[in-house]
Protein backbone atom coordinates (compact mmCIF):
# COMPACT_ATOMS: atom_id res chain seq x y z
CA UNK A 1 0.00 0.00 0.00
CA UNK A 2 1.67 3.21 -0.92
CA UNK A 3 0.77 6.35 1.31
CA UNK A 4 0.93 9.74 -0.12
CA UNK A 5 1.38 12.69 2.13
CA UNK A 6 1.42 15.99 1.52
CA UNK A 7 3.11 19.19 3.67
CA UNK A 8 4.11 23.11 3.14
CA UNK A 9 0.49 24.39 3.10
CA UNK A 10 -0.11 27.12 4.85
CA UNK A 11 -1.59 31.03 4.77
CA UNK A 12 -0.01 33.38 2.32
CA UNK A 13 -0.66 37.17 1.22
CA UNK A 14 -1.74 37.40 -2.31
CA UNK A 15 1.66 37.73 -4.14
CA UNK A 16 3.22 35.41 -2.04
CA UNK A 17 5.28 31.84 -2.43
CA UNK A 18 4.85 28.78 -0.80
CA UNK A 19 6.42 25.21 -1.54
CA UNK A 20 4.93 21.85 -1.17
CA UNK A 21 6.18 18.61 -0.59
CA UNK A 22 4.64 15.40 -1.75
CA UNK A 23 6.43 12.06 -0.17
CA UNK A 24 5.44 8.47 -1.07
CA UNK A 25 5.98 5.56 1.47
CA UNK A 26 8.04 4.01 -1.05
CA UNK A 27 9.24 4.81 -4.74
CA UNK A 28 6.40 5.38 -7.23
CA UNK A 29 7.58 8.14 -9.10
CA UNK A 30 10.18 6.99 -11.41
CA UNK A 31 7.20 4.62 -12.79
CA UNK A 32 4.25 6.84 -13.40
CA UNK A 33 3.17 10.32 -14.35
CA UNK A 34 2.94 12.49 -11.04
CA UNK A 35 0.28 15.07 -10.96
CA UNK A 36 -0.40 18.00 -8.22
CA UNK A 37 -4.04 18.53 -7.87
CA UNK A 38 -6.21 20.58 -6.08
CA UNK A 39 -9.61 21.02 -5.17
CA UNK A 40 -11.45 24.43 -3.62
CA UNK A 41 -14.71 24.33 -1.83
CA UNK A 42 -17.21 24.15 -3.52
CA UNK A 43 -15.71 22.65 -6.82
CA UNK A 44 -14.02 19.78 -8.40
CA UNK A 45 -10.60 18.85 -8.22
CA UNK A 46 -8.40 19.55 -10.76
CA UNK A 47 -5.18 19.07 -12.18
CA UNK A 48 -2.58 21.83 -11.94
CA UNK A 49 0.71 20.28 -12.82
CA UNK A 50 1.69 16.87 -14.43
CA UNK A 51 5.32 15.48 -14.60
CA UNK A 52 5.74 12.28 -17.12
CA UNK A 53 8.60 9.93 -16.53
CA UNK A 54 10.24 11.13 -19.96
CA UNK A 55 10.74 14.52 -17.70
CA UNK A 56 7.82 16.68 -19.15
CA UNK A 57 6.15 19.13 -17.08
CA UNK A 58 2.33 20.28 -18.08
CA UNK A 59 0.49 22.78 -16.38
CA UNK A 60 -2.87 24.06 -16.05
CA UNK A 61 -3.40 27.36 -18.17
CA UNK A 62 -4.13 29.02 -14.61
CA UNK A 63 -0.66 28.29 -12.96
CA UNK A 64 1.40 28.23 -16.05
CA UNK A 65 4.20 31.04 -15.17
CA UNK A 66 3.51 31.12 -11.56
CA UNK A 67 4.04 27.03 -10.08
CA UNK A 68 6.94 24.73 -11.20
CA UNK A 69 6.40 21.12 -10.32
CA UNK A 70 9.89 19.30 -8.96
CA UNK A 71 10.63 15.41 -8.50
CA UNK A 72 13.40 14.01 -6.62
CA UNK A 73 13.59 10.41 -7.63
CA UNK A 74 16.25 9.64 -4.53
CA UNK A 75 14.24 10.60 -1.90
CA UNK A 76 10.76 9.92 -3.17
CA UNK A 77 9.32 13.25 -3.35
CA UNK A 78 7.52 16.01 -5.57
CA UNK A 79 7.73 19.17 -4.78
CA UNK A 80 4.94 22.21 -5.57
CA UNK A 81 6.56 26.02 -5.99
CA UNK A 82 4.10 27.98 -5.95
CA UNK A 83 5.06 31.81 -6.93
CA UNK A 84 2.44 35.27 -7.38
CA UNK A 85 -0.03 33.44 -5.43
CA UNK A 86 -3.22 34.72 -6.20
CA UNK A 87 -6.80 34.12 -3.48
CA UNK A 88 -7.99 31.90 -6.42
CA UNK A 89 -5.47 29.45 -5.73
CA UNK A 90 -7.31 28.98 -2.16
CA UNK A 91 -7.64 25.41 -1.82
CA UNK A 92 -6.30 21.75 -0.60
CA UNK A 93 -3.57 20.67 -3.10
CA UNK A 94 -3.24 16.35 -3.49
CA UNK A 95 -0.25 14.42 -4.93
CA UNK A 96 -1.24 11.59 -6.82
CA UNK A 97 -0.42 9.61 -10.04
CA UNK A 98 -1.58 10.99 -13.44
CA UNK A 99 -4.14 9.41 -13.84
CA UNK A 100 -4.92 9.23 -10.56
CA UNK A 101 -5.98 6.06 -8.07
CA UNK A 102 -8.26 6.53 -5.96
CA UNK A 103 -6.10 4.08 -3.13
CA UNK A 104 -3.26 7.13 -3.88
CA UNK A 105 -5.32 10.28 -2.26
CA UNK A 106 -3.72 11.28 1.07
CA UNK A 107 -5.30 14.36 3.40
CA UNK A 108 -3.71 17.04 1.22
CA UNK A 109 -2.46 20.16 2.57
CA UNK A 110 -4.31 23.72 2.62
CA UNK A 111 -3.45 26.29 0.56
CA UNK A 112 -4.50 30.08 1.71
CA UNK A 113 -4.42 32.92 0.01
CA UNK A 114 -5.62 36.07 1.54
CA UNK A 115 -4.82 39.14 3.14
Amino acid sequence: QVQLVESGGGLVQPGGSLRLSCAASRSIFSINDMGWYRQAPGKERELVARATTIGYTIYADSVKGRFTMSRDYAKNTVKLQMNSLKPEDTAVYYCNTYPPRAEYWGQGTQVTVSS
